[in-house]
């Protein structure tokens, strides 16, 4: 099949390498990619948040199969248009996209098929924040309702720093703080059934120990050897074919990757947040387990027909990812800084340098976005991958490079944010 990915950063190109790499998959287009994705992948000119140039890119490269990355164009519908081009697209409607467009509608969603998740209170004065706050009690969880790249959510025990961030928002949604390990399970879903992926962990705060503020997180590993083993499938029982059944209720059946984002709290999973796409990074190691064919199984669930084909199966070894961050990141980034090593680090055996902001400068590549780079590894077990990653790191440098130390570190499943003490 001929594959064409949308965006421009780290999770498409996880996703470009794992199609380039898929004997099923015999050419890859990205559209518009980046430095790293242009290695295994021809490079298009497009605005990804453009459902009609994206449906007439994809008609004119006769692509079997579109995949969009990232949130912004599923919600602006870019999934609608390609499939009224009569072409498979990997990624929910935009009405069915409203599962991340809107938390207080996840919430509503979540609410009405009986998944486990935090209590929730939807706001729209800062009265009405102030008293949700009081009501949900330290640490604060306050959301932006709207997509916010994933900075829209702050973990805090400050009070006044939750209400200067409910300040900064629109419509916000206050939740009680969940008390467990994070964990992300991605599920692959055709509207009525649904394939898990194995479960992945990430870190989503810029310093070590879990402090500092949010990110779009610093890197992630998987599999979790701490988790419960049955935990893809109690999240499938209790959390995804009950969301997809209402989401079928509605008339907006779900198709594409539901990304759930879980607490393990003392009571069972709970959910976090839904997104309605491959998580970044927490994919990363998990794409580069997977041991069967990524294109098979996203071309079903696109055509409704996951029954067609068999679960994922995964290679039994680990895999880290390490993220690289550019000077003053998560509050601005640095754009331009030339980056080095990236070709030495790629070159080791195991790794893949994983580009997320980068561009091509006159002398070379430089930094384009907060999040520059990630370096991925696979090994015998999480240790190994993540030796094997933090050593390839150290080959890449730019000016004012961020990089945490305790991505995969012992003792994994720690709870990170707020619950931080000292």
């Amino acid at each position: 099949m001929r594959a064409l990915v949308v965006g421009t950063g780290g999770r498409e190109h996880a996703l470009a390498l794992a199609l380039s790499r898929d004997p099923a998959v015999t050419e890859v287009h990205a559209a518009p990619g980046n430095p790293g994705i242009g290695a295994v992948a021809a490079l298009h000119e497009v605005d990804p948040a453009d459902p009609a140039a994206v449906a007439a890119l994809a008609t004119r490269l006769e692509v079997d199969l579109v995949v969009v990355g990232p949130e912004a164009p599923l919600v602006a519908g870019v999934a609608d248009a390609v499939t009224d081009a009569g072409i498979a697209c990997f990624g929910p409607s935009r009405a069915a996209a409203r599962l991340e467009g809107s938390k207080a509608f996840a919430k509503e969603v979540m609410a009405a098929a009986g998944v486990p998740t935090a209590r929730s209170w939807v706001c729209s004065t800062p009265a009405e924040v102030g008293e949700a706050i009081d009501l949900a009690g330290a640490p604060y969880v306050v959301k932006d309702d709207a997509l916010a790249a994933g900075k829209g959510v702050v973990v805090t025990t400050d009070r006044d720093e939750a209400l200067a961030h409910a300040a900064t928002c629109g419509t916000v949604v206050v939740e009680e703080f969940l008390d467990g390990p994070e964990v992300s399970l991605f599920a692959i879903c055709d509207g009525t059934s649904t394939h898990p992926l194995q479960p992945a962990q990430d870190f989503k705060r810029i310093h070590d120990g879990g402090r500092g503020p949010n990110t779009g997180g610093m890197g992630s590993y998987s599999p979790l050897p701490w988790a419960p083993p049955d935990l893809a499938e109690v999240v499938v029982a209790t959390v995804v074919q009950p969301t997809l059944d209402e989401m079928a209720r509605r008339g907006t059946p779900f198709r594409g990757c539901l990304y759930v984002g879980l607490a393990l709290t003392a009571a069972g999973p709970r959910v976090i947040e839904f997104n309605v796409r491959f998580g970044d990074p927490d994919v990363q190691p998990v794409l580069a387990l997977l041991d069967s064919s990524l294109g098979e199984l996203l071309l079903a669930a696109a055509e409704g027909r996951l029954g067609d084909v068999d679960a994922p199966r995964f290679r039994d070894e680990a895999a880290v990812s390490v993220v690289l961050a550019s000077a003053g990141y998560p509050e601005s980034s640095s754009k331009g800084d030339p980056v080095t090593g990236v070709e030495a680090a790629d070159a080791r055996a195991d790794v893949d340098v994983v580009h997320a902001g980068t561009a091509l400068g006159p002398d070379g590549l430089v930094t384009a976005g907060g999040r520059v780079l990630a370096v991925r590894a696979t090994g015998a077990d999480v240790a190994a991958a993540r030796a094997a990653a933090y050593a390839a790191a150290e080959e890449i440098s730019f000016p004012g490079m961020q990089r945490r130390s305790d991505i995969a570190a012992e003792p994994l499943g720690v709870v990170e944010g707020a619950s931080v003490t000292g």
